[in-house]
């Protein structure tokens, strides 16, 4: 009776072994910072990570109860770090719970597995984000007043959901840099990747930095329900490739959505904060409407939306080949078979020139015409 084979575990802080064993280490750092809100000692420190920072209360003579504002500092950079390990636990569970199971199913290649594993990881990210954010929008006034976007500019003061949003969306987007490296990404995927996963954490952060939140927020919510609809198409592409009527409707969408970013960014910073009634530089106050802000930032959004459209130009372009390539050996299989075969003599029937009748027949001799 042969041993069974037991399975070598790779060598202390090895790469494989980090890789392997990151979501445990990353969970026991998160619970270590939930243990130290116990003491009285480290909990002035921990709540630090745990909870948002800088509250502000205002009282108004239209409201008796008190008013909650936050507004952003410093200190927001350890709630995005305990936030960033919160989105490595989650996507690790997400993966192996999930995603693995799915993929041991369809049985992909490994260019296939990769891509639905970025598509599966983003989908899910997407979903909870858009509802997120809709739920925000909804509460909102500025949705159906684009005015607002701009008015009593600066807007330091944010409601808990806005800010959490916020630092939730920085966290997951810095998470994805070190998941490069924990998902073993290939190489040639990873300066695509890394190509999207900076610009959403220059934006995302830009707007948070520079009290355009409003502006981010509403520009945020209709593109990732466009990325929610192609990377739910490319997962059911992937069970079913007949199953394609989503990236129909998500090239619409996604010019939509283009156009509606490149309106609405015009009419802030083009018009709207233009005309703004304090318009100044002041970090303090965390008015920043100056003319070369206002510039760069108009600049680096339209920037962003061509090389998009250059991108899915190309896309499109490339599915459209591969469409045509595909129908080519198709028209030339059904243009084969619609020729009829030309029939060949009985090769049988000859000998050295002459023809020879089976069974001793021979030929009718035809009658001679009496002139």
């Amino acid at each position: 009776m042969g041993l069974r084979k037991k399975n070598k575990s790779p060598p202390v802080l090895s790469h494989e072994f980090v890789i392997q064993n990151h979501a445990d280490a990353v969970s026991c750092l998160a619970l270590g910072l939930l243990l130290g809100l116990m003491f009285e000692v480290t909990a002035r420190y921990a709540i630090m990570f745990i909870t948002v920072q800088y509250n502000v209360t205002y009282t108004t003579d239209d409201r008796p109860e008190p008013v909650h504002f936050y507004e952003y500092g410093p200190k927001d950079m350890a709630t995005i770090f305990f936030y960033m390990l919160i989105a490595i636990i989650l996507h690790a569970v997400i993966q192996e719970y999930i995603l693995d199971k799915i993929n041991r199913r369809l049985h992909l290649s490994k260019t296939k597995h990769s891509k639905f594993n970025e598509s599966g990881q983003l989908a899910f990210f997407y979903l909870f984000s858009f509802v997120w954010g809709a739920s925000i929008l909804s509460a909102e006034e500025f949705t159906t007043n684009p005015t607002l976007l701009w008015k009593d500019y600066p807007n330091s003061r944010m409601f808990f959901q806005v800010k959490f949003f916020y630092i939730c969306q920085i966290a997951y987007w810095l998470h994805a840099l070190p998941e490069l490296y924990f998902q073993k990404i290939r190489k040639e995927d990873i300066p695509r990747q890394l190509h999207y996963v900076c610009l959403y954490i220059a934006h995302i952060s830009g707007a948070y930095i520079l009290n355009l939140q409003r502006l981010g927020l509403i520009l945020l919510v209709p593109h990732y329900l466009v990325e929610l609809i192609f990377h739910a198409s490319r997962l059911f592409y992937f069970s079913d490739e007949n199953k394609q009527k989503g990236f129909t409707l998500w090239a619409l969408l996604f010019v939509m959505a283009r156009l509606l970013t490149l309106t609405l960014s015009v009419l802030t910073f083009g018009f709207g904060l233009a005309r703004a009634e304090s318009p100044g530089f002041s970090i303090a106050e965390g008015n920043f409407n100056i003319l070369t802000i206002r510039i760069g930032c108009l600049a680096a959004i339209c920037l962003t939306q061509a090389w998009m459209m250059w991108k899915f130009i190309n896309f499109q372009l490339k599915k459209w080949r591969e469409h045509v390539q595909n129908q080519i050996p198709k028209k030339k299989a059904t243009n084969t078979k619609s020729k009829p075969a030309k029939k060949e003599p009985n090769r049988g029937n000859f000998a050295n020139g002459a023809v020879k009748f089976e069974e001793g027949t021979s030929p009718r001799k035809r009658k001679s015409k009496v002139l």
